[in-house]
């Protein structure tokens, strides 16, 4: 009787689903970002796999920072070890939501998920004296521009001011330090 009810527990514990493991808010945000945008300007075309693949693999090659790592790890760069791109490719030529894409490579490499883009500096009121040398070339590196003969940080400063108003012009704008 006792080894009875011990096999009902154990085939009812069996027979209950687990638990659902969904994204958390803010996990795996490059990949939800990345894929969401690539996504909407597939939406106008209805591609099979290996259009998709063409055209992550070209949206990939334009990449930078953290989406150029993302496409890294999945192999849509030319330089990748790994080649999971068809985890990518073929769900979303069936049109599966970007969330349970990115919840699928989470399980396959949890680097994937561990991605985070990194703050944005708001340039209107940051005080760039009081930056360091390392982030005023992000700054730089964002812009697609290089400081070269750039020895101190009132160089970097005074090249970062001097582009100002080609890439971020509302912030030269606001600035009253100019």
């Amino acid at each position: 009787m006792l080894s009875l009810s011990g096999l009902s527990v154990a085939l009812a514990l069996a027979l209950l689903p687990g638990p659902v493991e969904g994204l958390k808010e803010g996990e795996c945000e490059v990949c939800v970002s990345f894929l969401g945008k690539f996504y909407e300007s597939l939406k106008d075309s209805n591609a099979n796999s290996a259009d998709v693949e063409k055209e992550l693999l070209k949206s990939c090659s334009d990449t930078k920072g953290k989406e150029n790592r993302f496409c890294y790890y999945i192999g849509a760069t030319s330089d990748a070890a790994t080649k999971m791109i068809n985890e990518v490719s073929k769900p979303l030529s069936y049109h599966v939501p970007v969330d349970k894409i990115c919840e699928k490579l989470k399980k396959k490499d949890s680097q994937i998920c561990e991605l985070r883009y990194d703050k944005q500096l708001d340039l209107t009121t940051v005080d760039l004296k009081k930056l360091k040398v390392k982030d005023l070339k992000k700054i730089l590196d964002e812009w697609g521009e290089s400081c070269k003969g750039c020895a101190e940080k009132s160089d970097f400063i005074r090249k970062i001011t001097e582009l100002m108003p080609k890439y971020a012009p509302a912030a030269a704008k606001a600035r009253t330090d100019l």
